[in-house]
């Protein structure tokens, strides 16, 4: 078989010998920021989080508005204070587990592009010598 006929050969020949890895999500290679932002993001994400939370409000809620001595009166401001401090943490901490997330999406597509124009690939060679198969069969 020429090269000119199938100018797609080298290409093919170059991702033979290519192995892309598979892009494995291990707790091996991580920094302990990491490992944090991705507990606290699986945590927060989570309706046991939500569950707790909102039973947690409603305790604070309940125990500064019907008991004697509240710590924290009607406007609740302290509880104001510390939902915006969780708010102003959480933030961040989910955004930087959802940036690995994307990056590891960006790992796997890159994969899935390799594996995809390998066989696109080896289907035209297959076609081409089928074609060359069949001028062989007509000439006879």
């Amino acid at each position: 078989m020429n090269t000119d006929a199938f100018p797609e050969r080298e290409t093919l020949q170059r991702l033979r010998r290519r192995k892309p890895a598979r892009s494995t999500v291990s707790l091996k290679g991580l920094t302990l920021g990491e490992r944090i932002a991705d507990l606290v993001a699986a945590v927060m994400g989570s309706w046991t989080f939500i569950v707790a939370q909102s039973l947690a409000l409603c305790l604070w809620i309940a125990l500064n508005a019907y008991s004697g001595k509240a710590w924290d009166p009607y406007p609740f401001i302290l509880l104001n204070l510390a939902l915006s401090f969780q708010a102003a943490y959480a933030a961040p901490i989910i955004l930087m587990s959802q940036n690995r997330e994307s990056q590891i999406d960006r790992e796997k597509l890159d994969y899935t592009y390799h594996v995809e124009m390998k066989n696109e690939l080896e289907l035209e060679l297959l076609h081409h010598k089928m074609d060359e198969m069949l001028a062989l069969l007509r000439k006879r």
